[in-house]
């Protein structure tokens, strides 16, 4: 990509995938693009609206079951996200959007969902055997070590979801991180989010961008390559040491 054109950052039906304040996603991108003397578009799509294929980041957000229904049955119907992604696009999706680019996702009344198929996960309301209660919600702080290959310090964020995910047999990606503190994908194996490519997908509202800087300019670096360095605002270094002070207990 040249220097003289903008990035566009596509925002997937905030009206359906917009309930926990994830569209800030959209804006810590910019910003960050802007800092650095790069051009930056925010395209939003509305629900019902035919996805953009020709945009460099795709953002899904977190959303109630219905909402989630229709955002996936539209992501399904026209494919641009999955051409997108086969073209070089970079993907954050967040808690329901986290669920619906998996296999399949739950969707009251006990049904199961298909999702867009982006990665290979699949959610459901508990894993284990039908006799044995549905683990409870889980809401509250959530702090995930990354995967040491993605270079990136502690994320901080906030969770709130039913749903527990887990990787299909034979799956492709890496998870996000181990989860230090909170539920995440809520497996035995204690671990966040899928990275499968330039695809993100995660548990953590924050907006996470917004908490975790060094994970939004790991999505511009999958569109821009190496990125010149730039200082995290004083107010964000402040947030981060603050909640890791609480969170801690000191």
């Amino acid at each position: 990509m040249s220097r003289e054109s903008a990035t566009r950052i596509a925002l997937i039906y905030p009206e359906l995938l917009g309930t926990y304040g994830d569209g800030g996603n959209a804006i810590v991108l910019a910003q960050r693009l802007r800092w650095r003397g790069l051009r930056a578009e925010i395209v939003e799509v509305p629900a019902g609206e035919v996805v953009p294929a020709d945009c460099d980041i795709y953002l899904l957000g977190g959303g109630e079951d219905e909402p989630q229904i229709l955002a996936a049955d539209g992501m399904r119907r026209n494919r641009s996200l999955s051409r997108a992604v086969s073209g070089g696009a970079a993907v954050l999706a967040v808690c329901a959007g986290y669920q619906v680019i998996g296999a399949s996702f739950p969707a009251g009344n006990g049904r199961v969902h298909e999702g867009v198929h982006l990665v290979d996960m699949e959610t459901r309301r508990s894993f284990d055997p039908p006799d044995v209660p549905p683990p409870p919600r889980a809401v509250g702080d959530i702090v995930v070590e990354p995967d040491q290959r993605l270079g990136l310090p502690t994320l901080y964020g906030y969770e709130n979801h039913g749903g527990r995910t887990r990787p299909l047999p034979g799956s492709r990606g890496i998870p996000l991180g181990t989860v230090r503190l909170g539920v995440g994908d809520g497996t035995p194996a204690r671990t966040d989010g899928i990275v499968d490519g330039k695809v993100i997908g995660t548990y953590l509202h924050g907006p996470v961008l917004a908490q975790n800087p060094a994970l939004a300019d790991l999505l511009l670096t999958w569109v821009h390559g190496r990125l010149a360095p730039l200082d995290a605002p004083v107010e964000a270094d402040t947030l981060r040491r603050a909640r890791a002070r609480a969170l801690a207990g000191g």
